[in-house]
């Protein structure tokens, strides 16, 4: 397994949804400010449809990834993790409290990042349980 699948987290075990979409975490994380700062990083987007189309794009790769379980593949060690479930819950977990310190000092560029690892695992997490990204917002549509 290398690095870029691996994740930077100093456990080996860490989340690197970028490198299993193809892209570095510098990569998406300048895209992410990008965005943030109201521009869009790729050529003939549309307005709205980026966060759509990245989310789909993203759980298309995790069921790929589920499906196929190519070696090297922090995702698909992520179904196969001795753990099972349990894995992906205290990734969640750890996630959440990473999440909350971001916030708690401030770092707006350290939310971001905690929070795309955040929902990656909840997608993950999702795929586990044969539910999809529609499910989940389904389950939005209703409640807003």
């Amino acid at each position: 397994m290398t690095d870029r699948d691996r994740g930077t987290e100093g456990d080996g075990g860490g989340t690197n949804a970028a490198a299993e979409t193809g892209r570095s975490n510098g990569e998406a994380r300048a895209r992410s400010r990008a965005r943030a700062d109201g521009g869009d990083t790729r050529e003939g987007v549309e307005a709205g449809e980026d966060a759509a189309d990245t989310l789909d794009e993203l759980f298309a790769t995790i069921e790929d990834r589920k499906a196929r379980l190519p070696e090297g593949s922090y995702t698909a060690s992520l179904f196969t993790h001795e753990k099972g479930e349990n894995a992906v819950l205290e990734k969640l977990g750890e996630e959440t409290t990473e999440l909350l310190l971001a916030a708690k000092d401030d770092d707006e560029e350290e939310l971001l990042h905690e929070g795309a690892d955040l929902v990656y695992h909840l997608l993950v997490l999702l795929a586990m349980k044969d539910r999809s990204i529609d499910d989940l917002r389904g389950e939005l549509r209703e409640r807003f």
